[in-house]
């Protein structure tokens, strides 16, 4: 998978060559390339805003770079139709005004081919970059969660994790992925280690009996007690 970032920050992806992640770079399995948006500028102040039309607070991002980096990304322009193929890339821009990621959304996103997040500053981007993005491959505005942040390279980040570790070869075990929270619908169940008994807390005897039918039905159970508890929303009326 490839993954294209756009930012003013480009240093904050630096943790993206460390952990499981950075394994994944390093084997070829995720190449990631981070672009500064400021070396799309032409001005000696590496412009990248200017005020909002029709007034209020704040600035927004120009058109005109995001225009230059996108050209750069997505290579020679295509058929207006040709930009919504699967081999186009999907471009990510994150936003409050987005659909919600889920896990759901990140296991859709682990099978594509090319991705490119956008990470947004100040006030947003200037709109119309969304619409000719539309025109060098797929968009959509994706947010994580009903609040806001000062820019999207957060957003982007917990994105990449939560959507690489999802690529084929870069968990070890496959099926540590499945048993987690929201794969099914449920939050994880708890998980222990040695040793049996700390400070007073004591491992649950179900987990040390050995009983396969048994630890899996009490995990079920702790699953459905947590997102009871926790995330009633996530369980069907």
């Amino acid at each position: 998978m490839r993954i294209d970032v756009v930012t003013i920050f480009p240093a904050f992806f630096d943790v993206l060559e460390v952990s499981l992640l950075g394994k994944a770079r390093g084997a070829g399995i995720l190449d990631v390339r981070v672009h500064d948006l400021r070396d799309a500028t032409h001005d000696r102040h590496r412009t990248v805003d200017d005020t909002p039309y029709g007034g209020g607070a704040g600035m927004v991002m120009k058109p005109e770079p995001w225009g230059e980096v996108i050209d750069a990304i997505a290579g020679p322009a295509t058929e207006p139709q040709d930009a919504a193929t699967e081999d186009a890339p999907l471009f990510i821009f994150p936003s409050p005004a987005g659909e919600r990621f889920t896990q759901a959304t990140a296991r859709e996103l682990a099978t594509e081919q090319h991705l490119v997040f956008g990470c947004g500053r100040y006030e947003g981007i200037d709109e119309r970059v969304f619409a000719y993005a539309a025109t060098r491959g797929r968009v959509r505005l994706i947010s994580l969660g009903d609040y806001v942040l000062n820019g999207g390279e957060v957003a982007a980040m917990a994105m990449i994790e939560a959507i690489g570790r999802l690529v084929p070869g870069v968990v070890g075990n496959p099926e540590s992925l499945v048993e987690e929270s929201h794969e099914d619908g449920l939050l994880e169940y708890p998980s222990y280690t040695k040793p049996a008994s700390w400070r007073g807390y004591d491992v649950p005897d179900v987990l040390l009996s050995g009983h396969h039918g048994k630890v899996a039905q009490w995990r079920h159970d702790q699953q459905v007690q947590r997102t009871r508890e926790r995330r009633p929303d996530l369980l069907a009326d």
